[in-house]
Formats: structure tokens, sequence, C-alpha cells
């Protein structure tokens, strides 16, 4: 059974981002109430610009919360902030692709399964654990249906 699930290390290193960034719109938001020591223009661009950030990262944060079982010749998708909870048979896989980019020296890479019902489903090796578990389960089981890059 290959069980593919968030690693906690970037949910922890975003959270602490996510913290940050509510404690300086906190303090914009406590200065311009207390002593506006700033003109308005500038608490009103910081605000706005944290506020944009703060959401975009919690955005991404809940986005990249999902799980993915495979074994037994199914592969069950949960993704527990949509309540959806998915189980396909191996063979209603359609395809899958593996896509690796370069960024600063450093190989990223993301699997791609497309089902049946057209539901598609990444998953990365930077934000999950059990990635290479389970390109190999693929490999093994769903070889000829690999996407040739």
């Amino acid at each position: 059974m290959v069980s593919c699930k968030p690693k906690k290390s970037t949910f922890l290193s975003l959270g602490i981002v996510v913290l940050l960034l509510f404690a300086g719109l906190s303090y914009l938001l406590y200065d311009f109430n207390n002593s506006r020591e700033f003109p308005f223009l500038f608490y009103l661009i910081g605000c706005s610009i944290i506020t944009v950030v703060l959401l975009l990262i919690l955005v991404k944060m809940m986005a990249g919360y999902k799980f993915l079982a495979a074994g037994n010749e199914k592969i069950e998708i949960w993704l527990p902030l949509k309540g959806q909870r998915r189980k396909y048979k191996l063979e209603d896989l359609l395809v899958w692709q593996e896509e690796e980019v370069i960024a600063n020296k450093k190989v990223f890479k993301q699997l791609i399964l497309v089902f049946a019902d057209k539901y598609s489903f990444a998953i990365s090796n930077h934000e999950h654990l059990g990635y290479d578990d389970l390109k190999r389960y693929l490999l093994k089981k769903a070889g000829k249906k690999k996407v040739k890059n």
C-alpha cells in the first residue's frame, strides 16, 4: 500500500510565514489606529499587499492539503478541506505523467494523474511524502499509461 501525504515541514514553514504576515498586518493596523506616524497611503498600500500575500499563501496551503493512497489495484484520493473522497480502480486511470522543473539548481517533480471521469490530480515531491513509492507503483502497475515526454 502506497500512501502520499503532505510534508509537515512544508506546512510548518508556511504556517510560520502566515503568522509573521498576520503579525505585520496587525502591527500596521494598530499603528494606524494609535499613532499614524506614516502617511495614509503607506498604510493603505502596505495592508493591501500583506493581505493579498497572506490570502495567496493560505489558498496555497489549503490546495496542497491532499492525500492519496494506492494499492490492491485501487487509487483513493482524499481532499479533507473540500470534503471529497474519490475511489478509482487502476483501470480507471487514463494517463499519468511526471513533470520535472529545475529551479535554483534543485529538481522539482510532479505526478499528474488523469482518470476516466476527466478528474486530474497532481502531487509533488516537494510537498508530499511517498512520491517515489507512488511513482514506482505506477510504473509497475500502469507503466503503459505513462505519457512520454
